[in-house]
């Protein structure tokens, strides 16, 4: 299935930016990962689309929320008090299985999209 994401930019210190993914057709599970630089592609947050069951990285807990719009396939990632450690491609990804390994393992998901660039100075 094909992902696009959006929403992507530059925000000061302590600001807000809502990225959007939509997925092309219904799938199951959707999730944000992101690469920040010079580190490893991290999962940031998880939803099921049917239930809106969520998970989130800690780092991301409490200032992240993960929401979905099920009619339209999408997901959507609020990203408030942002911090210059948040600088870096944040990648929408998606997968039709109910079941497979952690959502924190990019294996998990068999869909990706191209990623959008968001930096915090």
């Amino acid at each position: 299935v094909q992902l696009v994401e959006s929403g992507g930019g530059s925000v000061q210190v302590g600001g807000t930016l809502r990225l959007s993914c939509v997925a092309l057709r219904s799938t199951y599970y959707m999730a944000w990962y992101r690469q920040r630089p010079g580190k490893e592609r991290e999962g940031v947050a998880a939803i099921f689309i049917g239930s809106g069951v969520s998970y989130y990285a800690t780092s991301v807990k409490g200032r992240f929320t993960i929401s979905r719009d099920s009619a339209k396939n999408t997901v959507f990632l609020l990203m408030e008090r942002l911090d210059t450690d948040d600088t870096g491609v944040y990648t929408c990804a998606a997968d039709d299985s109910a079941l497979g390994p952690a959502w924190t393992l990019p294996r998990r998901f068999q869909y990706w999209g191209l990623g959008t660039q968001v930096t915090v100075s």
